[in-house]
């Protein structure tokens, strides 16, 4: 994965660097494993404006993508290496030998014709999921389960990647990418190796219009609204805003939003580190 910059002859692409999608393999997705997605524009079902700075955009389809992997034992092949329009990873189109068909997200070195499993039996390589109790200590990680045959939920997007530290008793303890150590259960499933498309941090989009094909509208700031519209509006000239907070009041920086007596706080040995 690599990117791309473009000369500089509109003023869009002044500025605009892109994925090469050098190791994209299928134009079109596999039809059974999609279903077309419908844009509500921030709207209600009385066609009230509830999620503002939302709305347009391209046309999608969603792909379904396997995270529970529960397959177990059943070998399958990597047929094609994807874009996927809702995500910032890329996805992986897999044949199984019985004959299923599936999506998972693509990660860092696999490659077409590959051969994947999952399972107790699967071996800690790329693209093989596994119970964290199989994995070997020390392996780079992602699509990790908090609870067993939940389907995946950490670690998805774009060359991201955990690490498995250490064990204690039932629990491995996990590096998450934001500093975050914490305890999983050993029973819960992830995949061996990081997240592909790791460039993706690296792109520029250029110009104002590629974020209304991606359906974002244009997002004013509080500071310079009336004071009736927003807490940081008004003044004369242009002032500060004082504390930065949202349009119902709520500081936007600094105020824990975590609850204190939440019940997974006893799964977490050290926090994410703070900038």
């Amino acid at each position: 994965m690599a990117v791309r910059k473009l000369k500089p002859t509109t003023p869009g692409q002044r500025h605009k660097i892109i994925g090469t999608f050098e190791e994209i393999t299928a134009a079109v997705p596999e039809k059974s494993l999609v279903y077309g997605k419908h844009s509500t524009g921030g709207r209600n079902n009385v066609g009230k404006m509830t999620v503002r700075y939302m709305g347009g955009g391209h046309k999608q389809k969603y792909r379904f993508i396997d995270f529970k992997r529960e397959k177990d034992g059943v070998p399958a092949v990597v047929k094609t290496i994807e874009y996927d329009p809702n995500r910032s990873a890329r996805i992986a189109l897999l044949f199984y030998a019985d004959g299923e068909k599936r999506y998972i997200i693509a990660p860092n070195g696999l490659k077409v014709g590959q051969t994947v499993m999952s399972g107790v039996e699967a071996a800690p390589e790329v693209g093989n999921a596994l119970p964290l109790q199989n994995i070997p200590v020390g392996t780079v990680i992602h699509n990790i389960e908090l609870r067993p045959g939940q389907g995946a939920l950490l670690v998805r997007s774009a060359g991201n990647f955990a690490q498995l530290t250490s064990r204690e008793g039932r629990y491995c303890v996990i590096k998450l990418p934001s500093g975050e150590t914490r305890k999983i259960l050993s029973a819960c499933k992830a995949t061996v190796g990081s997240v592909g498309n790791s460039d993706h941090a690296l792109e520029a989009s250029g110009k104002a219009g590629r974020s209304r094909w991606l359906g974002r509208r244009p997002h004013n700031r509080g500071v310079v609204m009336n004071p009736h519209d927003h807490p940081m509006g008004g003044g004369e000239g242009r002032q500060s805003g004082g504390h930065p907070r949202s349009r119902k009041g709520l500081y936007a920086k600094g105020l824990k939003t975590r609850a204190p007596k939440k019940q997974s706080n006893k799964y977490i040995i050290e926090r994410a580190n703070k900038k």
